[in-house]
């Protein structure tokens, strides 16, 4: 059996398919977060965004990662491809109803004054079954990551048995009942 010390935990996903709140309830279980705090807590994330600036330019810079083994960190699914090879990771997939997906960033992009119609619905829905299907095949062809699939309807609708299984795919003690007090059925907003 593995302890959390030897990898790193990565929540990853759509953006909007609810990976803040997947950060929230590591962290609830006993997951320390890298985070930076710089992006925070709005209408569209009330309870905060769980993000660190440095993802961002992991292509040009993951040096940080290494150190990030025992802690868990948020990287959008397009940016996993850039961390090191050389460390092995547990990502938590969050996986949402790609409907409900582009009704939560439309809500968003209008709240910042931004036109969701200017690269059209059905352009996206395409785009994003295409990626992940491709990230999932590449994912899944690793030899240093495994995979743990959460459905955002099912975190939502049963916090325990989903904290449970996160448990068992990790490998190590949690707080599995904190980690479903942390879920706010009300915070889902968007469905299908």
């Amino acid at each position: 059996m593995s302890s959390f010390s030897d990898f790193v935990t990565v929540v990853s996903g759509l953006p909007r398919s609810g990976t803040s709140m997947m950060m929230r309830m590591l962290e609830a279980g006993g997951i320390d977060p890298v985070v930076d705090g710089l992006r925070e807590a709005n209408e569209d994330n009330p309870k905060g965004y769980y993000e660190f600036e440095p993802v961002k330019a992991l292509k040009e810079d993951d040096s940080w990662v290494a150190g990030a083994r025992g802690q868990s960190v948020k990287v959008i699914y397009k940016l996993v491809y850039d961390l090191p090879a050389n460390v092995d990771y547990r990502i938590i997939f969050m996986q949402r109803d790609l409907e409900e997906v582009l009704a939560s960033q439309e809500t968003m992009m209008r709240r910042d004054g931004l036109d969701p119609d200017a690269i059209g619905r059905d352009i996206l829905l395409q785009l994003f079954q295409t990626e992940v299907i491709e990230f999932r095949r590449w994912a899944e062809a690793q030899r240093n990551i495994r995979i743990f699939y959460a459905d955002y309807g099912r975190v939502v609708s049963a916090p325990e048995g989903v904290a449970r299984e996160i448990a068992e795919f990790l490998g190590g003690p949690m707080n599995t009942r904190a980690m479903a007090e942390v879920v706010d059925p009300n915070l889902y907003r968007n469905r299908a």
